[in-house]
């Protein structure tokens, strides 16, 4: 079999398209001013931080003045979760979240705890799907917050976000939603769907790293991030990343345009790929049965070492995950994969393949091929 070159972790990361990289170059060579100097350089330098943000508003239907501009999506759950507990005072000291949540929210929940926080974690049954009226059941007095993620990042299933931020409207709580996985695939409609603040990393959808949004819903009650000058309104205060900042508006902006038909070829891809593995008795596929992402695909290979396949993988030229990219090297179990009923051994098998729309049916042929040859060797 000859070796090819197959990336298949772009739930881990993306590649900055050509079309990002065009529209930010002007911004990292020739119109480097500082957005907030009067000179003209740095005037258009404001100019492209603020189409940016209307991009960006456009493609969730928010108002622009309602983005505001983070390091990522670490940076953006962590403000949203402890922003909102600071500024709703002591009476306010319960937060509901769930059990498959993104280290970036757990962790924040865990520090919380340390403070005097009760976090109640909702469970998810055995398709990785959150049932709001669980999230209902645990509301009182003192919630301060829901948190709820839009799209798991290592199963790709989907969550009732809809239904939960009614739930939140009727008692008057905010909700937030790690969208990070989301965004660029599925169609965002923070109003619509009742979302009170929204986190994206721009390096999940062919923006460049380091950048990435918090959207608040405009009368939301939010501690700054931190203190400094007036850049984001003074709540998160520092020199614009303006290249960066182009770089995801035109990402917003790119995929928002294709986003149909990027999906439909993407769910193809993920399909084939597990029709293909689940002709052997030893594949599994972790939360088949939840409503999925379209280019997620975790699966738990029967008996074996899903890091050794991994690198085995790997000397095939293939691109994929053993669980999340932020805990890769951990040696504890997938957090996800446990919280949905998997055993141990069944979680340290596992495998995430994760594709965009320009992955192709050779891509998911030549991973089956390979996996399968693994699998005959080990």
């Amino acid at each position: 079999m000859e070796k090819r070159f197959v990336y298949a972790d772009n739930a881990a990361t993306t590649a900055i398209s050509p079309y990002v990289l065009e529209k930010m170059l002007p911004f990292l060579t020739e119109q480097y001013g500082n957005a907030s100097s009067v000179y003209s350089i740095g005037r258009k330098a404001r100019t492209a931080v603020e189409t940016a943000r209307e991009q960006i508003a456009a493609a969730i239907s928010c108002s622009p003045e309602e983005i505001f501009f983070t390091s990522g999506g670490t940076e953006s759950d962590n403000w949203a979760v402890r922003g909102i507990c600071e500024s709703a005072g002591s009476e306010k000291n319960h937060i509901i979240t769930s059990a498959i949540e993104h280290h970036a929210v757990l962790n924040t929940c865990r520090f919380l705890e340390k403070k005097g926080y009760r976090i109640t974690y909702i469970p998810a049954d055995s398709s990785g799907t959150v049932d709001p009226a669980d999230i209902e059941k645990a509301i009182t007095p003192e919630t301060a917050l829901v948190s709820l993620m839009y799209a798991c990042n290592e199963t790709g299933v989907i969550q009732p976000v809809s239904e939960t931020g009614e739930i939140c409207r009727r008692y008057g709580i905010p909700f937030h939603t790690d969208a990070v996985q989301a965004a660029g695939h599925l169609r965002i409609n923070v109003h619509e769907q009742n979302i009170s603040l929204l986190s994206v990393s721009g390096h999940k959808l062919h923006a460049p790293k380091g950048i990435g949004i918090l959207y608040i819903r405009k009368g939301t009650n939010i501690s700054n991030l931190m203190f400094g000058g007036v850049q984001e309104n003074a709540l998160r205060p520092g020199t614009e990343n303006t290249a960066a900042i182009v770089g995801l508006g035109a990402a917003f902006e790119n995929l928002s345009s294709d986003m149909d038909a990027n999906r439909r070829h993407t769910e193809k891809i993920r399909n084939h790929l597990e029709s293909r593995l689940l002709e052997s008795k030893k594949i599994s596929v972790n939360g088949i049965n939840g409503t999925r992402l379209p280019g997620i695909s975790n699966i738990s290979v029967k008996g074996a070492d899903g890091e050794q396949i991994l690198l085995m993988l790997d000397l095939k030229g293939i691109c994929a995950s053993a669980g999340s990219a932020c805990t890769s090297g951990s040696s504890e179990p997938s957090h996800v994969l446990k919280a949905m009923g998997l055993s141990d051994a069944a979680a340290y098998s596992s495998l995430r393949f994760s594709f965009d729309h320009l992955s192709s049916a050779d891509d998911a042929d030549y991973i089956a091929d390979v996996l399968n040859e693994i699998l005959r060797k080990i």
